[in-house]
């Protein structure tokens, strides 16, 4: 697969919700990534595993420690799609943890689009910072 990167501006310049979209995949995959590799479990049980650690809930309490350590253009982010308009909502989460989980999701997809590869990982990693069970 191709690898490509974004410029800020134009990653600032997609509907937030596309930048939820891709953070999402990420984090999605950063977690599967982190299960296989302290994990014996079968595949179920690691899907099981990661849609806990991957919904609405969980990700709206990331952002809670997330949040304070964003710089200005990723706090923005944040904003814009945690107060855009969504047609969808997830299923077993409140709006408002619903909202603040696509911020997070879409700072995510940011740093992801923008090659900002370091950054991704430093905030992927609150995962084992706040004692997430991975």
């Amino acid at each position: 697969m191709e690898k490509f990167n974004l410029s800020v501006n134009q990653a600032k310049a997609l509907n937030p919700l596309v930048l939820a979209y891709v953070g999402d995949a990420v984090h999605t995959l950063y977690v599967r990534q982190s299960l296989v590799l302290i994990s014996d479990a079968k595949a179920g049980q690691l899907h099981t595993t990661a849609g806990k650690v991957v919904s609405a809930v969980n990700q709206s309490l990331l952002s809670d420690f997330v949040l304070p350590l964003l710089d200005d253009t990723e706090k923005e982010i944040y904003r814009r799609a945690r107060n855009a308009h969504s047609h969808s909502s997830a299923k077993n989460a409140e709006l408002s943890d619903y909202k603040k989980a696509s911020g997070y999701e879409a700072v995510l997809g940011f740093l992801y689009l923008t090659g900002q590869e370091e950054r991704l990982k430093k905030i992927l990693s609150i995962n084992e910072i706040t004692g997430e069970n991975l």
